[in-house]
């Protein structure tokens, strides 16, 4: 980090109100600071890592720079520091002064996924491992540890026998089908006999000299899997309220529960089934002609459900697990145990050419086994079901859908907003005297909706690579339409708009905010007490953002909270006017 982006980070200090997912704060006034190790892991197994700075001390009003008084001590001790880490860390340690300051800067980069988890070999892997969820550091459970040790290689967990499981277990009419297409479509194994296909493709397998199905063969063959695994089943969930638990205006909590079992092949289109039975349809009107369509297009609900069966962790730490589906009044959200695997992230995601699969031979199976009744496979295996669902919704006209990895969890979700709505072209209308391309005007209207959006995210819903999208959000971004805000791998820009209107000016430090006042207090005054999450949830707003302005809220007595703690997990908040 150069002393100019340094600078441009102390003089926000009183914006940013705390830390964030990116960037922790350590005054490291009473000497070095003892927990900087557990920062140190939470770091290196986040994508993108982050950074350190010490010198800035976390007050009751926000962040206060303090400088330190042995800024080569603390060089030394964090380079001894990250030489006790497994692997040894190896990040940027500088010291830059300021304002007759000295701050002391530790850029920590992001291990490989073959060496993930990075921990402390003082407190060992099981309680020396971390990872950043926003503004903390969370010690990794017995589950993301082992979700990590699986990226390493290959699991094979999809390929374990199944105790007592037998060929009588499997479906002949799914099997025969199987059999019929692999044939046709691999004519080296037109001459196998049942078995050797079978055994080729693993579906059956051998334990203790005795023959017995696979996982993966019977979840996608079997007549009821869930005789073996309870767990493994779909829960789709309709809700009639935008916050989850909130009940609706009949008193009721849930509008359908349904729980899909069965085979894979056949789960997915009675999923798909389940879904649509709570889906409204819109009119459009062309000319003489009037259509209808599905409030979420069908080819997006099938590859999201397709993607949450194939790639879910089956370890059996989480065969307890269901895939979820979620469906509210103007949002989805599809979201299955596991993380993303080995080298995949959400930055990563739908990338060209990148493919990583924890269950290759499910995966395999999936290609290779026809849909019942209809003559195509359950999925392709070329990587195009991630900007398959981008490309559907984006045909309907929805906003991109977001995925969220939880290292635990993997999640999908979309929103029933219109992305080219009335009141977005008549906004983009206004620079229509300004040269931009497709791609460009996508990414005003995503970021008028969203608020914000980062250079993976453009090259996603552009399908483009990272150069080019780079060249075009600095076009935008020296046309006066964006502004940058952070620096090399953690830029992300916004609209310069603040309460809705061009900015003629800027806050203090340099920072531009929209004023999510007004939204705020009317959200809370209409629903009563609220989370952060939940009010997150409700304006599409991120953790830091939300944070901010609650804090301004409580600072000017607007608002308060249900528990003396901010960061207690339960707290909520509500409106003090009436």
């Amino acid at each position: 980090m150069n002393i100019q982006e340094l600078k441009a980070v102390i003089d926000n200090l009183p914006n940013l109100g705390a830390d964030n997912a990116r960037v922790e704060f350590k005054a490291a006034e009473r000497g070095f600071p003892k927990s900087l190790w557990e920062t140190l892991s939470a770091f290196a197994n986040t994508p993108g890592g982050g950074l350190i700075v010490l010198g800035v001390s976390e007050t009751a009003t926000g962040l206060k720079a303090v400088g330190v008084t042995q800024p080569e001590k603390f060089e030394n001790d964090t380079a001894s520091l990250c030489d006790q880490m497994i692997p040894p860390l190896r990040p940027l340690i500088e010291t830059h002064r300021i304002g007759g300051r000295s701050f002391v800067t530790i850029e920590v980069p992001e291990v490989s996924f073959k060496e993930k988890p990075c921990f402390y070999k003082g407190s060992g892997m099981m309680s020396g491992s971390f990872v950043r969820v926003a503004d903390g550091d969370r010690r990794l459970t017995q589950y993301e540890i082992q979700g990590f040790l699986d990226g390493r290689g290959q699991p094979l967990y999809d390929i374990e026998p199944v105790p007592d499981g037998t060929r009588k277990d499997l479906d002949p009419s799914l099997i025969d089908d199987f059999l019929k297409r692999v044939r046709r479509r691999h004519p080296k194994m037109a001459t196998w006999n049942d078995e050797k296909i079978l055994k080729t493709f693993r579906i059956l397998t051998e334990r203790d000299g005795q023959e017995t199905t696979t996982l993966c063969g019977l979840l996608c063959f079997g007549e009821h899997p869930q005789t073996f695994f309870p767990g493994l089943v779909i829960h789709v969930l309709a809700y009639p309220t935008e916050t989850e638990g909130q009940v609706g205006v009949h008193g009721e909590r849930l509008l359908d529960d349904v729980k899909v079992e069965g085979p894979l092949l056949t789960m997915i289109p009675e999923a798909i089934a389940a879904i649509k039975k709570n889906l409204t349809k819109k009119t459009f009107v062309s000319g003489l002609l009037r259509e209808e369509k599905w409030q979420y297009p069908e080819l997006f609900l099938r590859e999201a459900v397709v993607n949450a069966l194939a790639h879910r962790d089956y370890s059996p730490f989480a065969r307890g697990t269901a895939v979820q589906i979620k469906l509210f009044p103007s949002r989805l959200e599809i979201s299955n145990p596991g993380g993303l695997f080995g080298p995949v992230t959400e930055e990563r995601l739908g990338e060209h050419g990148l493919q990583a699969s924890r269950n290759s031979f499910l995966i395999k199976l999936l290609e290779d086994a026809p849909v019942p009744g209809e003559d195509r496979t359950v999925c392709e295996n070329r990587g195009t079901g991630i900007p398959s669902m981008i490309v559907a919704l984006r045909e309907a006209g929805l906003e991109t859908p977001e995925f969220i990895d939880g290292r635990s969890q993997f999640r999908v979700l979309s929103r029933d907003h219109s992305l080219f709505d009335m009141e977005t072209l008549a906004w983009l209308s206004g620079f229509k005297n300004i040269e931009m391309n497709e791609h460009q005007r996508y990414a005003l209207a995503h970021l008028r909706k969203r608020g914000r959006l980062t250079n993976p995210e453009y090259c996603r819903m552009n399908d483009c690579d990272s150069r080019l999208a780079t060249k075009e959000l600095s076009e935008l971004t020296e046309r006066g339409l964006i502004i940058p805000h952070d620096a090399r791998r953690w830029r992300s820009y916004t609209l310069p708009q603040i309460q809705g209107a061009p900015v003629k000016g800027v806050q203090k430090g340099g920072a531009l905010r929209r004023d999510w006042t007004n939204a705020i207090m009317d959200l809370l005054m209409r629903r009563g007490e609220m989370s952060r999450k939940e009010i997150e949830e409700a304006l599409s707003l991120k953790q830091q953002t939300v944070q901010y302005w609650l804090s301004k809220l409580i600072k000017k007595g607007r608002l308060k909270r249900t528990t003396p703690a901010q960061r207690d997990p339960t707290v909520k908040y509500k409106a003090t006017e009436k």
